[in-house]
């Protein structure tokens, strides 16, 4: 058990290491060929954040283990928008305005029902992926256009420096971080839920989550330090949109997924959060420090919950 934790541990260290990697390497590389920040944070920022779910759940499925993949997607999304935003608002309320609640939550929110609909059939399919994936061009397409972001990470700390062959090495490093950080989780959560007697779904919705979030957690903070509460909500909302439509759509095309009954509750409970956090964020433009710490209790029960049941 003390192995399995310790692994769990350094995958998820892996985790945050990797996608930190790929993002200043990366966006480093592409300002040397003039590529536009814009460009940079729609694609490559939202990548990095985004990458630590999207190997965790293709390695998961790759694998056979279908409650761990979709159980990281939905819990993640759970995470960022109980836990994460909830604690961001506890520290500082968050301001709101009509884009984020009128186009980018309700998209979310129209993804999560439609997530959830399709699921009753038993399995999210290869065409269903396929939509999802397209849904995804589409926004980033007409993002590009308004010239507008979801909001993700900063990239003030790497403004001066100029790429060089090493930024390669480190872009080739944290793709090998976050690929052998997916499959040392995936091995670890499974051995970890066989230790407890509980579902791979409950460890996968619970501690995989938590740990494939860290860099939006982390954005977060950094975001919240600076006072930047747009990009705040931008990176939580486009993050849950990016990990339904990019990181499922994806797996989806690569293997069809099979929908268990604990998955079904747990997209209800997402789509529950994702209205709730709606409704918070319209009432008054602004989600306070006693609204964060209901989000963030609202979390903990289900964590409880999830571990009780």
């Amino acid at each position: 058990m003390l192995i399995n934790l310790a692994t769990f541990c350094a995958s998820a260290a892996l985790l945050w290491f990797g996608a930190n990697w790929i993002v200043a390497s990366a966006a480093l590389i592409a300002r040397k060929f003039n590529v536009s920040e814009l460009v940079i944070g729609l694609t490559i920022v939202a990548l990095g954040t985004s990458a630590p779910e999207f190997l965790v759940t293709v390695n998961a499925a790759l694998r056979g283990h279908n409650d761990i993949s979709l159980s990281n997607v939905v819990g993640s999304n759970i995470f960022n928008l109980g836990f994460i935003l909830g604690l961001m608002a506890m520290i500082k309320p968050l301001v709101s305005n009509r884009t984020i609640v009128y186009r980018d939550g309700l998209l979310l929110f129209l993804t999560t029902a439609g997530i959830l609909l399709v699921s009753l059939t038993g399995e999210l399919s290869r065409a269903f992926g396929g939509v999802l994936v397209a849904m995804l061009i589409c926004y980033l397409l007409y993002l590009g256009i308004k010239r507008e972001s979801p909001g993700e990470l900063e990239l003030e700390e790497i403004d001066g420096r100029k790429a060089s062959w090493r930024d390669v090495l480190v872009l080739l490093a944290g793709f090998a971080a976050i690929s052998a950080g997916g499959h040392l989780m995936v091995t670890a959560a499974t051995s970890i839920a066989a230790s407890l007697g509980v579902s791979s779904w409950v460890i996968g919705v619970t501690i995989v989550a938590a740990g494939t979030s860290l860099p939006e957690l982390v954005t977060c903070l950094a975001a919240s330090v600076k006072g930047k509460n747009e990009m705040l909500l931008g990176n939580l909302i486009g993050s849950d949109f990016f990990n339904f439509a990019g990181v499922l759509g994806v797996t989806c095309l690569l293997k069809p997924l099979t929908v268990s009954p604990e998955a079904g509750s747990g997209l209800i409970v997402l789509v529950g959060m994702v209205g709730l956090v709606l409704v918070l964020l319209r009432t008054g433009w602004r989600v306070s420090r006693l609204e964060g710490a209901l989000l963030v209790g609202i979390n903990l029960l289900r964590w409880i919950n999830d571990f009780t049941a």
